[in-house]
């Protein structure tokens, strides 16, 4: 089959329920383009037979085709029965949650939320509020029974939201309606106004710092999630945030093997906290509440792991890595089940862009969640124009009729590379170290970033008001690798025979972190990260510290310069270089020079720079879910403007080493055109009192003249109302036959309230304007209180009359 490139691959509004998308076929994506939404599924990862030659074992289909699609049926029944909802105008719910959900939806936003946001919480409020109330209790009973099955301890329940597709806001969201609802009713069992946010690592717990109400970038306001006057009862809530690691039970006692060995003399390890004095641990600012909620961000590594699953052959890192993973698995569900047993919990809630069961889980890796119940995958997000579009290469001219080098190049490196713990020098890198296949790629796409660069260096306008450089990030799977990219791109000291040292520079220029004379920079252009010791919060291993020693020194010579008066020393290296990985492509912030990340392991989940534009995968891949995961990391848009259409142009992330079927999008498409760039204003230190502040209007409230009315009725107020003024009852006869009788009786339908407004609008046009003739409206609730004292001491009814007369 023709390779099928498509030119423009964003099809729908971000801000409305997705009506297009391409067809996929036998053979992969087409660019026939079907008039529907596209039906929840995912793609089965199916194993290549194995062939001849190491480089073919390695290979893994991860093509999206027709015949791997598997589909959703339980997502997509709980899709359609919120779709009859939607257009039923929300029947069924609590008035908080009907203000909330029209603020939302409310098309004037100034902000608007995407559809999947909305379609996140109208499902989650579907099933909480409804789904009994319809004849739908099957959603609650099948995810009972899923629980059952892997979570017997838990209630979970899972949304499936595409990286960059703003699952933070989505938290936010749930947040604010279980408050509001709680605070509104505080005898409605379904809600909770105390919550524990548990995050796989550092860095996303100190970003979701922002679903804190009295956090000063708090998404309630920042989003517009909430308007002001709600948020005195959003206050009142109880929200921790960590990371799973919180969950580890703690030593306590600080002493070494041999003293704890003569303190315990072989009984049980007294010396470790138990279940329960972590739970009081980590939950010890929600002081008396029970029955909380818990959102699980990153939810997929979150699981136990099947009793009677397979057990998958691994060797080697491969098999550590799986380890490793399924003992962070087992801390943190068991840290929930703990939390569960002794204060309570509702309901958890997952977020994840790829909630799937992980190799060694005892699960086929790659299966979904079962307990997932909306769904908005990256195809979807691409579609809808929410994230970059990956870009991978779809051919080239090495004539083997494979995939082209650079797309699976780990396959062909792999037996060149070093191996993790081979031995404890360095690993530096020079012109022959890197096997030849991946010197290509690094220049193929550093090439390209080059263009990239050159843009961005001639936008004056742009980098005056703050735009930072595009990032390039490298992923690698061990140290040794890293150092040896590192070294490449970077540049490294050598050593000379009389033991000085002098600084090779790097392969690539614009990435190198030394000047033209020989000197290291004072501020760097590459970085070298360990992901996963950065995340655990522990202490970097030496190796790592031994081989980041220079980077460290100088970024704590430049935090001197930034920040006098604090002392860089205070910090650890921990501390340190998690600050400059976290601001990257950040204004004013350490990490707003870096150009390019090499990153041993993945980087982490929940690391938002929005500036990467090239990623090139260092190791190897098998399946959707990791391939997701790595590209995930450059996946956020720079600019969310809309275009005349109401959608977002597309914007690109250059892709090198992920062996992933993506879009296939045309090289020449028209670049991205870049949202308007606000002007950040500020006062200067100098001239702080010289500061203007202005507020953010969220209405009006009219200071009304406070002009008072009063009536005194007398006699001449008095009034009798009778048939001889208005004849109730008619007879009409013809001269032959029947006789009808027409009454005034429809008028009795009509409220007595309706004839005090009707009285109060009259008095007020006829006789209360001023002198310009304008009514004065502010007076309409005093008249219409005259009116009814007037109707109730002044007027009589005789005879069959009655108020509505008048």
């Amino acid at each position: 089959m023709q390779q099928v490139v498509i030119e423009n691959p964003i099809l729908n509004s971000p801000f409305k329920e997705p009506s297009l998308h391409f067809r996929f076929s036998d053979e992969g994506i087409t660019n026939d383009i079907v008039e529907a939404r596209r039906v929840s599924s995912y793609f089965i990862p199916i194993a290549k037979p194995r062939k001849k030659g190491k480089a073919a074992q390695l290979a893994f289909d991860t093509e999206w085709t027709k015949d791997r699609i598997e589909e959703n049926e339980f997502i997509n029944r709980i899709r359609g029965r919120v779709l009859v909802w939607r257009k039923g105008n929300y029947e069924g719910i609590t008035k908080t949650t009907r203000r909330l959900l029209e603020y939302w939806i409310n098309p004037e936003r100034e902000r608007k939320l995407f559809f999947c946001q909305i379609e996140a919480l109208e499902t989650a409020i579907y099933l909480t509020e409804v789904a009994n109330k319809y004849g739908d209790s099957w959603i609650e009973n099948s995810l009972r029974q899923f629980n059952a099955d892997a979570n017997p301890e838990l209630f979970r329940i899972a949304f499936k939201m595409a990286t960059g597709s703003g699952k933070t806001v989505v938290m936010a969201m749930l947040i604010a309606w279980h408050v509001l609802n709680k605070q509104a009713n505080p005898q409605d069992a379904r809600f909770s106004d105390a919550f524990l946010i548990v995050t796989p690592g550092i860095t996303i717990r100190d970003r979701l710092r922002v679903l804190l109400p009295n956090d000063p970038q708090n998404y309630y306001r920042q989003r517009d999630v909430l308007p002001v006057t709600w948020m005195e009862d959003l206050g009142k809530a109880k929200i921790i945030i960590t990371n799973f690691h919180a969950f580890k039970q703690r030593e306590l006692v600080n002493a070494g093997k041999l003293t704890k060995d003569i303190l315990l003399k072989g009984q049980n390890n007294s010396l470790t906290e138990t279940h329960d004095q972590m739970v009081r641990r980590v939950c010890r600012e929600l002081g008396n509440k029970k029955n909380i909620i818990v959102i699980n961000d990153e939810a997929h590594h979150c699981y136990r792991r099947r009793a009677d699953g397979e057990d998958i052959k691994l060797v080697g890192d491969e098999r550590k890595e799986v380890e490793k993973r399924e003992e962070e698995a087992r801390i943190w569900i068991s840290g929930l089940e703990a939390v569960k047993k002794k204060i309570g919990v509702k309901s958890t809630y997952d977020l994840s862009a790829t909630p799937f069961f992980l190799r060694g889980s005892g699960y086929p890796e790659g299966t979904l969640f079962p307990w997932v119940i909306s769904d908005f995958s990256l195809i979807d997000a691409i579609e809808c124009g929410i994230v970059k579009v990956p870009r991978v290469p779809v051919s080239d001219d090495s004539m083997t009729n494979e995939l082209p080098t650079y797309r699976n190049i780990w396959a062909l490196i792999r037996e060149h590379l070093p191996k993790k713990g081979r031995g404890t020098k360095d690993e530096s890198g020079g012109g022959t170290n890197l096997p030849k296949e991946l010197e290509g790629a690094l220049y193929s796409l550093y090439g390209n970033y080059e263009k990239y660069y050159r843009k961005w260096e001639q936008n004056t306008e742009a980098r005056a008001k703050g735009q930072t450089p595009p990032v390039f990030i490298v992923v690698c799977n061990n140290t040794n690798v890293s150092k040896l990219v590192y070294d490449w791109i970077s540049g490294w000291g050598k050593k000379l025979p009389n033991d000085s040292t002098v600084v090779v520079p790097g392969n690539l220029p614009i990435f190198r972190n030394s000047d033209d004379g020989g000197n290291w920079l004072s501020t760097p252009n590459t970085i070298l990260i360990d992901s996963e010791q950065l995340e655990s919060g522990e202490a970097m291993s030496k190796e790592f510290k031994k081989i980041a020693a220079l980077a460290i020194y100088e970024f704590k010579r430049e935090y001197s310069v930034r920040f006098p008066g604090r002392d860089a020393e205070k910090l650890t290296d921990e501390d340190l270089l998690r600050e400059v990985m976290n601001t990257v492509g950040k204004q004013g912030k350490l990490g707003e020079n870096v150009k390019c990340v090499v990153s041993v392991s993945m980087l982490t989940e929940g690391w938002d720079a929005n500036t990467v534009t090239h990623i090139m995968g260092v190791r190897a891949f098998g399946t959707q879910l990791l391939c997701e995961q790595v590209v995930g990391r450059g996946l956020r848009r720079m600019s969310y403007v809309p275009n005349s259409d109401d959608k977002f142009d597309p914007e690109y992330a250059e892709v090198y080493g992920v062996p992933f079927s993506f879009i296939p999008c045309s090289g020449s498409a028209t670049d991205p055109k870049p949202g308007p760039i606000p002007t950040r204003v500020r006062a200067l230190e100098e001239r702080i009192a010289c500061e203007i502040t202005f507020p953010r209007l969220t209405g009006y409230r009219y200071d009304l003249p406070r002009e008072r009315l009063t009536a005194n009725f007398n006699e001449d107020s008095q009034m009798s109302l009778s048939t001889r003024d208005i004849p109730t009852r008619t007879e009409n006869a013809p001269i032959v036959g029947e006789t009808s009788i027409h009454t005034l009786d429809d008028l009795k339908n009509h409220r007595e309230q309706e004839v005090a407004f009707l009285l109060a609008r009259l008095t007020l046009d006829k006789y209360f304007r001023d002198n310009d003739g304008n009514d004065k409206p502010w007076l309409f609730p005093q008249m219409v209180g005259i009116a009814r004292q007037w109707l109730k001491t002044c007027v009589t009814l005789k005879d069959n009359t009655f108020p509505q007369l008048l």
